[in-house]
């Protein structure tokens, strides 16, 4: 765990000569960030003296060139003169010399300048070098306005959401100033320093208590933007702006620390053990992989040996099938070959019934004229020997219907119908 930073950024401003501004703009002091510094001036007004000095001594000349006198007292005169113009020269050149390097004010890069007159702010001079012939014209600060100053702020006691409060929490935030006259005439560099310190404690304090103790840690590198936003709108009116910011660093109180670093000891236990039973996976699974690949080579190899069977069983059915073939070609010839065979002889059989039938139909007519010849011989033969029909008559008036009678009838027919050699027959020329 990282330790808790015991010290707060600093801004303020600075009071020092043109030829230090450059030190103290980029590197600052011990524990302090300077954006503004006060020139310290050297320009005076003793040029003003050397250029009445000199008009003093140019009209001095001048008086003692307009007395007329003669002798030895005008020649004095006339050297008197001419040292007065000659030191009213030379003193007016030094006062102009002196007034043109007071007037010189260089603007470090990345700066601004802010120029007064009579005290009152006119504007803003960009880098470079600039001449001020006005005398009572200067530089009052020069302002860093390409630099982000960083700037850190640790809160001490933050309470989280369960009223908890932390042991710190430090927030760092990169701002520039973007309007130097805004900046120096509204707040000025040592009130920024009170103002942006209350506005970030009370930014991270609101932030601090929507977050949960056990989970504070999570505020580290967390999106800070709503705050960012919050600080912008709040300093927009100094002449600031928020150009970046997070939280790097929390710490939080004795106990919880503790329960971290027992819940980071098991979480690396834990690791430790998962990364154990990885290699211990990682050995399993190469070893299955190895005895998949040794499966897969044996399967590829009884592959191979099943396709070598199944080309020779292929070879042997194809030939068996050859063979068959070959037998059902015989069988088939064979057979057509007796089909063929019975086929002539069933038609020859055929012809010959076909000629006997013919034979036959023949023989019929003839059989037919013998038959009916010998029916009229036997019809007759029979007619001739027919016997005679005996009439008895049971249904006339008068005769005898008695049961005797009729008995004695019955009795006698037989006797007299019956024919030794020929059988009687219903009708004389039906069929036999």
């Amino acid at each position: 765990m990282s330790t808790t930073r015991q010290h707060r950024s600093v801004i303020s401003e600075e009071v020092a000569p043109w030829s230090e501004i450059r030190q103290l703009l980029r590197g600052g002091e011990a524990g302090k960030l300077i954006p503004v510094i006060i020139p310290r001036h050297r320009r005076r007004l003793w040029w003003m003296l050397l250029l009445w000095l000199g008009v003093f001594a140019l009209l001095t000349g001048v008086m003692l060139t307009l007395r007329d006198t003669g002798g030895i007292s005008g020649i004095a005169y006339g050297a008197l003169a001419a040292v007065g113009y000659v030191c009213g020269a030379l003193l007016i050149l030094a006062g102009l010399l002196w007034w043109w390097r007071s007037s010189i004010a260089e603007i470090e890069q990345g700066t601004n300048g802010v120029l007064t007159r009579y005290g009152a702010v006119t504007r803003t001079l960009d880098p470079g070098r600039h001449y001020l012939w006005h005398p009572w014209s200067r530089v009052d600060f020069v302002v860093d306005t390409a630099t982000e100053i960083p700037y850190s702020a640790p809160v001490v006691a933050c309470p989280t959401r369960e009223n908890v409060p932390l042991r710190s929490i430090e927030f760092f935030l990169k701002f520039r100033i973007t309007d130097a006259v805004l900046f120096v005439r509204a707040i000025g560099a040592g009130n920024f320093d009170l103002v942006l310190s209350s506005a970030v404690q009370d930014a991270i304090r609101q932030r601090g208590r929507q977050v949960r103790t056990e989970s504070a840690y999570d505020l580290r590198g967390s999106d800070v933007a709503d705050m960012q936003d919050l600080l912008n709108r709040q300093l927009s009116r100094y002449g600031v702006r928020i150009t970046g910011s997070n939280i790097p660093d929390v710490q939080l109180p004795t106990q919880y620390q503790q329960h971290l670093a027992t819940r980071e000891r098991v979480a690396k236990e834990r690791a430790a053990y998962e990364q154990e039973w990885g290699l211990t996976r990682k050995r399993r699974i190469d070893s299955l992989q190895m005895d998949i690949e040794r499966a897969k080579k044996v399967r590829d190899a009884r592959i191979v040996e099943v396709k070598a069977a199944l080309n020779k069983a292929r070879e042997a059915v194809a030939q068996l099938l050859e063979e068959q073939e070959t037998n059902a070609q015989k069988v088939r010839f064979e057979i057509e070959t007796r089909g063929r065979s019975g086929l002539i002889s069933a038609e020859n059989e055929a012809r010959a019934q076909q000629r006997l039938a013919q034979a036959y139909r023949d023989n019929r007519a003839v059989l037919q004229y013998e038959l009916a010849r010998r029916r009229l011989e036997v019809g007759a033969i029979l007619a001739g020997k027919a016997p005679q029909p005996v009439v008895v008559r049971t249904d006339g008036a008068g005769t005898d219907t008695s049961a005797l009678s009729t008995l004695l009838t019955a009795q006698l027919l037989p006797r007299l119908t019956a024919l030794p050699s020929v059988e009687t027959h219903r009708q004389p020329g039906g069929a036999e």
